[in-house]
């Protein structure tokens, strides 16, 4: 069975690991480096980017992150994580990755205050994704090799680079299990998503 990890230091990953718990799959909380061994893929999730950078200066989290890309893992960004794995953090000078080929941009829908849903066409599914936008990042510019999965008003919000997921908006907040399930999927190495075959069916 597939193992999921999601980075813990910081941010809403309580709320990821619920999603993974409910659909059956094996879920572990990762706090340390030498955790990554055992998992096939990693939900880097939402919460204050420059905390996480701090936080993750006790250990060599970049490093082994790269490894862990480079070895054919799995990663699955939201929001501030989506921000660690950009090549590019615009207006900030803020350490990142640069695993994912897209610029983005920190707070750039606005404060808090300015939280907001709302419905986006997801690729290759009929019905609708309902998305949480919460002080969310925004992709300026993707590489080619960037495929866009789904948009806002034109925009990239959520995107696939080889075996990486990265969104701006929080996935986890909903019901809909979709971009859970295609992410379970991209770290199984499976070529069809489960949810073209099971919209918010358990998968495992």
């Amino acid at each position: 069975m597939v193992r999921i990890g999601v980075l813990a230091l910081q941010g809403g990953f309580e709320a990821h690991a619920r999603v993974y718990a409910a659909l059956g799959v094996n879920v572990v909380e990762v706090r340390r480096v030498v955790q990554l061994r055992d998992i096939d893929g990693l939900v880097l999730p939402g919460g204050e980017s420059t905390t996480l950078l701090k936080l993750m200066e006790d250990e060599p989290w970049f490093e082994a992150l790269s490894d862990f890309h480079a070895d054919g893992k799995a990663l699955f960004a939201t929001c501030a994580g989506a921000i660690l794995l950009a090549r590019e953090v615009l207006d900030s000078g803020q350490r990142a990755l640069g695993l994912l080929d897209a610029s983005i941009r920190r707070n750039a829908f606005g404060r808090q205050i300015d939280s907001f849903e709302a419905d986006l066409a997801l690729d290759g599914e009929r019905e609708p994704l309902r998305a949480v936008f919460i002080r969310a990042p925004r992709f300026t510019a993707t590489g080619p090799d960037v495929e866009v999965l789904a948009r806002l008003d034109d925009e990239p919000v959520l995107v696939l680079q080889d075996n990486i997921l990265a969104a701006t908006f929080h996935p986890e907040l909903t019901a809909d299990p979709r971009i859970h399930c295609r992410f379970l999927d991209l770290a199984a190495g499976l070529e069809r998503p489960v949810a073209e075959r099971a919209t918010g069916v358990a998968a495992g």
